[in-house]
């Protein structure tokens, strides 16, 4: 069967490919097309020796609702591309990976053209707008989700679902990344061994632009301090983004702050803390094991209409599976250098409340969970489809 996916950022990339390699295996008549990223690519040029890739998600991730107003002929012009493609491809599913300001629309001219939906990774309606839930029932054959709390959730609002886990689990456990030594992983970058601190400013240009200051503000705080003045700090360094994306905080501080770039793994698990923008890299962290602060900053317009629709107690997804605060939160103007120095403070001179995280991120890990996940979800697609 043919397979056309779609995803908007580098953890559906992630999340993509994975699940590509279990539709391989489940389906051994697999044909996939897909916009996505170079996970996704090498994953279907493994399988069918050909590249499948349609469109890079970096050339159109965009962040903020000023930005999409800004963007909002490109994005346009995206969604006609790839309605022509689909059409032209006439794919059997169309599988939709989170991103819903793009694959809502998809989602609604699919339906009406008679294509299958799936939507995998649902769209965080419990956290905001709430009414495209009504988009769900209407437009998507078979939703997929992967947070145990969404159980109860969508199983309120009447949303048929399958669960099968989550593929985080797979994604960090079979990353040769997480099993190198630190040795290694030194030596391969060319930085010196040295403790440090990981910092993590999002993969979407603009909220790196967001995080920027504050995390300035943090490593000059830190360094400054005799105690801490042999740490360094590494910059986790999206793929999607260059080198000049993190210049303000690299300029004038090359001695001591260092960036890497796609090995997000291996950056995590080697420090000693880490200071995350919310998303996704604040849940691999809980995986991999490192204590974290995470923070949270944008423009004030779209913090203010966020602040509006938003009705989740917690942006980190950690905090909201166990529906407590395993780790600190700072958001927009609390997001400051001052509060996340002390925060990580904490984390390195209280071995009692770095160990109480580390408890709490071994319960977040067994409510995600066994590996296999993204196996499991495959099986289940093509058995909707047979």
């Amino acid at each position: 069967m043919k397979y056309y996916l779609i995803a908007g950022e580098a953890s559906g990339d992630l999340h993509g490919s994975n699940l590509l390699k279990g539709l391989y295996k489940e389906d051994p008549s697999c044909k996939a097309r897909f916009w996505g990223g170079p996970l996704m690519d090498a994953a279907a040029k493994e399988a069918e020796g050909v590249s499948c890739l349609v469109r890079d998600y970096k050339e159109g991730a965009v962040m903020g609702f000023s930005s999409i107003l800004k963007n909002a002929p490109k994005l346009l012009g995206n969604l006609r591309s790839c309605k022509e493609d689909i059409l032209a491809w006439k794919p059997d599913a169309i599988i939709l990976i989170d991103y819903p300001g793009f694959n809502f629309r998809i989602a609604e001219w699919a339906h009406k053209k008679g294509f299958k939906v799936f939507y995998y990774i649902a769209p965080k309606v419990w956290a905001s707008r709430e009414g495209r839930i009504k988009k769900l029932k209407k437009y998507v054959d078979r939703l997929f989700i992967v947070f145990p709390f969404e159980k109860d959730y969508f199983s309120k609002k009447g949303v048929d679902f399958i669960y099968e886990g989550n593929p985080i689990i797979d994604a960090i456990d079979d990353s040769p990344l997480i099993s190198e030594s630190r040795e290694s992983f030194m030596e391969r970058t060319g930085i010196e061994d040295c403790r440090y601190i990981a910092l993590l400013a999002g993969s979407r240009r603009g909220e790196v632009s967001s995080m920027m200051p504050p995390l300035a503000d943090f490593v000059d705080r830190m360094h400054a301090l005799p105690e801490y003045s042999d740490y360094k700090f590494i910059i986790a360094g999206a793929p999607s983004r260059s080198k000049e994306d993190y210049s303000t905080l690299l300029s004038g501080r090359e001695d001591f702050v260092k960036i890497v770039f796609s090995e997000t793994y291996a950056v995590v698990k080697h420090a000693s803390a880490a200071v995350i923008n919310s998303g996704t890299a604040s849940l691999e962290a809980a995986i991999i094991g490192t204590p974290q602060v995470v923070c949270y900053s944008s423009s004030t317009l779209s913090f203010l209409i966020a602040r509006q629709i938003i009705r989740s107690t917690y942006i980190s997804l950690g905090n909201l599976i166990l529906q407590r605060q395993a780790f600190k939160e700072f958001i927009q103007y609390y997001a400051t250098g001052e509060n996340i120095l002390v925060e990580i403070r904490r984390i390195l001179e209280d071995s009692s409340y770095r160990e109480a995280m580390l408890s709490d991120y071994a319960e977040i890990r067994s409510a995600l969970g066994g590996k296999g996940a993204s196996e499991r979800v495959a099986s289940a697609m093509v058995k909707e489809l047979q």
